[in-house]
């Protein structure tokens, strides 16, 4: 059973129970330092942690990480930015070749991508009890923080890397994402799916209406299938979800776009009670195992979501309702799951397929030729499955 920090610092495992919260440990020459350790990606404490400044050149801080050293800089914010990304080209260098088979060049590639996140993640910044960042030329974090962590008592230290990434976020959410199937822009949380990749939404708002009546959205993330619909003109959409961050997004998106009388979102584990004449849901499209607690809305171990929907749809259907799955075909191309499982379990659970609607991605990474995966994503189709009870 694996453990991952949850917001506050305290380790959580996957039963749900609380252990003690993790502290990080340093010396800054005859002082000792603790302060509380956060990491939203599950990763422990460094160990051993030095203090380091701009004085630390980056194939000395490439060696430190190796060892599995936490560096805590003290120095100037915008060189700990050139530190990471000088540390990153060193990372790069030893990467390993991937085989020519798609499959294993995939999961050299989880691999590697491990071994990145980990190193880099060892570069560290302290935050004051306010999630004040004091170091020369550092921005304003606390906002940013705060909305993805939630309210602070305490100091703590975090890796420099999760830092940028809770900014970025930040940034997003106060920016938005247009979204052209919606005519407007979705403005998502740290930690919650952004709908940056438009072929899927297109299909979902083109696709013919089985009834106008009401739909459901299982997985709802940031909201944006749920407020598609809703557009659309079904009188009543329901949106689930488990994840709190991705609730509160949700409500905060239809808010916003002035959809919230015809959208409940609810706090449900894939379908909430009774019956919908639509039910669609767009699950993780990759069977491979979330190996740290922010990768859950890229991979689904053993398929379960999928498992999951399928094995309950008919359930949840009226007569002559639809369930709209939307699945790349990319785990097929992978060799991570054939058509003729994905088929079988279609088949299991009761229904038929009565339409696929497909269309092919257009995001930056087809055209990138030194993706080792190149060929898997130039073939790449997204689809709607449509399924009736059989």
């Amino acid at each position: 059973m694996s453990s991952t920090n949850t917001p506050d610092g305290t380790q959580s495992t996957e039963s749900g129970s609380i252990n003690t919260p993790a502290d990080i440990h340093w010396r800054d020459g005859d002082t000792e330092h603790t302060a509380r350790w956060h990491s939203e990606g599950g990763w422990p404490a460094p160990k051993r942690v030095v203090v380091v400044d701009d004085t630390l050149t980056a194939d000395a801080a490439y060696r430190l990480a190796k060892s599995g050293t936490g560096l805590l800089w003290q120095g100037d914010f915008q060189n700990a930015r050139q530190l990471l990304t000088a540390m990153a080209r060193r990372v790069d260098r030893h990467r390993r070749t991937p085989s020519d088979s798609l499959k294993a060049a995939f999961e050299v590639g989880r691999t590697e991508a491990m071994r990145r996140a980990r190193l880099l993640g060892l570069v560290l910044v302290s935050l004051d009890a306010d999630r004040t960042l004091s170091l020369r030329r550092a921005p304003d974090v606390r906002q940013a923080c705060d909305e993805a962590y939630g309210p602070s008592t305490t100091a703590s230290v975090t890796s420099l890397r999760e830092l940028l990434g809770v900014i970025g976020a930040h940034e997003w959410r106060v920016k938005g994402v247009p979204v052209a199937a919606l005519g407007a822009s979705i403005h998502p949380h740290y930690g919650v799916f952004s709908p940056v990749r438009g072929e899927y939404l297109d299909l979902v708002a083109t696709a013919p209406l089985p009834a106008t009546g009401s739909a459901f959205d299982i997985g709802t993330g940031s909201g944006v299938i749920a407020a598609i619909l809703a557009r659309r003109g079904i009188d009543k959409v329901v949106a689930t979800d488990t994840s709190a961050r991705a609730l509160a997004c949700a409500r905060e998106n239809l808010k916003r776009l002035g959809l919230a009388d015809r959208v409940d979102v609810l706090d449900a584990d894939l379908f909430p009670a009774g019956r919908a004449d639509l039910v669609v849901c767009n699950p993780p499209w990759l069977p491979a195992s979330a190996a740290t607690s922010t990768d859950a809305a890229v991979y689904d171990p053993d398929s379960s979501m999928l498992r999951g929907f399928l094995a309950g749809l008919a359930g949840h259907l009226t007569d002559g309702g639809e369930g709209w799955l939307i699945l790349s075909n990319l785990a097929e191309l992978l060799g991570l799951r054939s058509r003729g499982t994905l088929l079988d379990l279609i088949d299991d659970a009761g229904l038929t397929v009565i339409a696929r609607l497909d269309t092919r991605p257009t995001h930056h990474k087809v055209a990138d030729t030194t993706d080792p995966l190149h060929a898997a994503r130039a073939a790449e189709v997204t689809s709607v499955w449509r399924l009736r009870r059989a």
